[in-house]
Formats: C-alpha cells, structure tokens, sequence
C-alpha cells in the first residue's frame, strides 16, 4: 500500500510559480512511476506530467514549456514546478503513483491540493 501526501498549493497570482510536492508513504519500486493530475473547475482530471524512476518525464503540451518536474528517490518525492501561472492553471492537483504488478495496473491518489491563480 502506497499513501501520498500533496502540499505547496494555495493561491497564486497570475504570472507567478507554483511549487508542489508529493511525499509517497510506503513500499517505493523501481518501476513505478509517479505523475501529476489536475481538474480544472467543472472539467475532467487530466494527465500533466509523469516521472519515472530513472527520471524520465512526459508533459501535456500546454504546460510542457513552462512546468518541470521532478523526483528525489532517496526522499520519495515528487515536485512539480509551474512558472508563469495563468488563470486557466486553477484547480486541484492530484498526485499519481502507477504500479505494474502481475499485469494489472494500480492507482494510488492523493488527496488533492487546490491551486488556486488569481488575475
């Protein structure tokens, strides 16, 4: 079992950097791969950016120039660094940890933190 705990969200101005964290609780494996989710108001959760083990990353087109993220293993955390926010970045962030294991596939999710970008 694989518990995350989001942090770092609250409200942003428009133009300014957001910071989050996801701390993963747990059995941590090599293979696993950790991403970030969002919901916009009143849309669906969307994939943002994903991170594997070794560092590899994937982002959705229209945050990948402006969003980096990242993971310290040793600490068993994930970051997600946004630069220059927009309204259309308001929502909740989900943390992600995917897991393969005898040919399914598991989620676990975080709570959610709310970001919230002021204009």
């Amino acid at each position: 079992q694989v518990q995350l705990v989001e942090s770092g969200g609250g409200l942003v101005q428009a133009g300014g950097s957001l910071r989050l964290s996801c701390a993963a609780f747990g059995n941590i494996f090599s293979t696993d791969i950790m991403a970030w989710y969002r919901q916009p108001p009143g849309k669906a959760r969307e994939l943002m950016a994903s991170i594997t083990y070794g560092g590899q990353t994937w982002y959705e087109s229209s945050v990948s120039a402006r969003s980096s993220v990242s993971r310290d293993n040793a600490k068993n955390t994930m970051y997600l660094q946004m630069n220059n926010v927009n309204p259309h970045d308001t929502g909740v962030y989900w943390c992600n940890l995917q897991r393969q294991s005898s040919g399914s596939t598991f989620h676990f999710w975080g709570q959610g933190t709310q970001v919230t970008v002021s204009s």
